[in-house]
């Protein structure tokens, strides 16, 4: 009984359906974008300081510039290592009377400004940015900074819950019904969280982005790869991933253009709605029409398929067989949300950054693309994780003057992990044995989420204390795990591993057999002389 690989090789792996249908699939991942790294625009914390009622009077009156305001009624910075002052405290001053004059006002109070009481921001805060952001508008700085981290981890925490769910659903239900669903709650909340009165619904509709955002992502991807031959579905893979690329970059230009994030949140979730048309345009999976025992919707599908690609299918095809299928999930990793993250706090100009960011990952697409099924995964795997580790820390050592340099060394990390975490959706579902192959690529998957959970807090809180540790974290992290890739074995030409034992000594090398030769010889009886 032919398998649907059987009848795609007939009626056309990767013809003008797949073509078309990929095309399609890849849109929804280039939306993904926003939800997974919108932060870095949507929360932007410009330089700030304590908002002080009666300054902005008294500097009109003596005809300061913003240079000299900060100067004569903003405290200074702080011990070395440590947040600015300025940022969440202010002078316990009234600056409403009559006495300050407009040459050092503070020196008919104390002899030095040092000595001033400092107090906390009650006010408010005065923020340097044409635009607004999250954390502006909801004040989402100092004592509340513990909120921003929320924000982000609030989405991924969305991300492992329905990464749990999704696999479930979309085997129980049909992965075009669930893709329909994911996207229209996506979309709804989305808009909902652009009209949030405060920051409480904000997190809210935030979470429910996660749960079912990268839920669609992946059924994206599971209905691709179920679409196109065998020989097509780990290019295929990768290519969905690099129309996620593509989204980084039409997010900079956007975010660039719409410098509010009310806007940009609104621009960047209305194209969702567009993907209900879908519902005419992609068809359920045959694969798992046959797998339901649906054969007879299976085959009209089939027949589609091939009558769109030009093709006609065999008579002796037309009964179906189910294939075993392998689930390679996709999975963005700790270290790469992370680097996203820091070079938005990192940068002078976060869209050119994020620019240059998201451009490496190209490159790191067509090495795996050239490099895997040449040289094997398990060394340019290590390779990549140590690149990305080295560049990490060296950055660290790069002075701030030699900018070039320094945002160069970082996209080359960038590069890296993004070639890391692309080699562990290729070679992830190849380490695990038939009998628990769903159960190992599930727990990586729930370790990314988890990684992507505790990365906001990570981020911002090691930056407060020095804004290069986060860099030294992620270089450890990079070097270790590049030096544990090396520990498993090669998965290039080997047969995947049906029991537990055959996966145990996939890292043991053949002991050579000994070649004997059996020869058959007839002795004859001869005659005694």
């Amino acid at each position: 009984m032919p398998t649907m690989d059987d009848i795609l090789e007939h009626i056309g792996e990767f013809n003008f359906f797949q073509k078309q249908t990929f095309l399609f699939l890849a849109l929804l991942s280039a939306t993904f974008t926003p939800i997974y790294v919108g932060i870095v625009f949507l929360a932007f914390t410009p330089d700030h300081r304590c908002r002080s009622p009666g300054v902005p009077e008294l500097s009109r009156r003596c005809g300061w510039s913003l240079a000299e305001e900060l100067n004569y009624t903003v405290p200074g910075p702080g011990p070395e290592g440590q947040a600015f002052p300025r940022q969440c405290r202010r002078y316990e001053v009234d600056w409403n009377q009559s006495a300050l004059g407009c040459v050092d006002p503070l020196a008919g109070l104390a002899a030095n400004s040092s000595l001033l009481p400092l107090g906390p921001c009650r006010y408010g805060w005065v923020y340097d940015t044409p635009g607004s952001s999250v954390v502006t508008e909801f004040n989402l700085v100092c004592t509340n900074s513990w909120m921003l981290d929320l924000f982000q981890s609030a989405v991924n925490v969305g991300f492992f819950i329905g990464s749990v769910g999704i696999g479930y659903i979309a085997d129980r239900f049909g992965r075009k019904l669930c893709l329909l669903i994911t996207i229209l709650i996506n979309a709804s909340s989305g808009v909902l969280m652009a009209i949030s009165p405060n920051y409480t619904w904000m997190l809210i509709f935030r979470l429910i982005q996660g749960l079912v955002s990268k839920a669609g992502w992946l059924i994206g991807y599971i209905l691709i790869t179920e679409f196109v031959g065998l020989s097509y579905r780990r290019t295929v893979g990768i290519l969905y991933q690099v129309a996620f690329t593509v989204g980084l970059l039409v997010l900079a230009g956007v975010a660039y253009v719409l410098p509010h994030w009310r806007w940009l949140q609104f621009t960047v979730t209305l194209p969702n709605f567009c993907f209900l048309l879908y519902y005419w345009c992609v068809p359920e999976s045959p694969r798992w029409l046959i797998s339901q025992n649906k054969d007879a919707k299976a085959m009209k599908i089939i027949k589609h398929i091939a009558k769109k690609n030009g093709k006609s299918l065999p008579t002796s095809l037309q009964s179906l067989g189910s294939d075993e299928e392998v689930g390679e999930k996709l999975n963005p990793s700790f270290l790469d949300l992370g680097l996203i993250m820091y070079m938005g706090l990192a940068g002078s100009n976060i869209y050119l950054d994020f620019l240059y960011s998201a451009l490496v990952e190209f490159p790191a697409a067509f090495i795996i693309l050239v490099t895997i099924d040449r040289v094997g995964r398990r060394h340019p795997w290590a390779a990549s994780n140590m690149v990305a580790g080295a560049a990490c820390l060296a950055s660290v050592f790069i002075p701030e003057d030699l900018r070039w340099l320094r945002v160069t060394v970082v996209c080359l990390g960038r590069m890296g992990i993004t070639m890391a975490y692309e080699m562990v959706c290729l070679v992830n579902a190849e380490l695990y044995p038939t009998c628990i192959r769903n159960l190992g690529v599930l727990v990586c998957s729930s370790m990314c989420d988890i990684g992507g959970i505790i990365t906001p807090f990570l981020v911002y809180r090691l930056t407060s204390i020095w804004h290069e540790l986060p860099l030294v974290v992620f270089a450890v992290v990079g070097l270790v795990a590049g030096g544990l890739v090396l520990l498993l074995p090669e998965t290039k030409g080997k047969t995947l591993p049906e029991t537990i034992e055959e996966a145990e000594n996939m890292q043991r090398p053949r002991k050579n057999k000994e070649k004997m030769i059996y020869l058959q010889v007839k002795k004859l009886d001869t005659p005694p002389n």
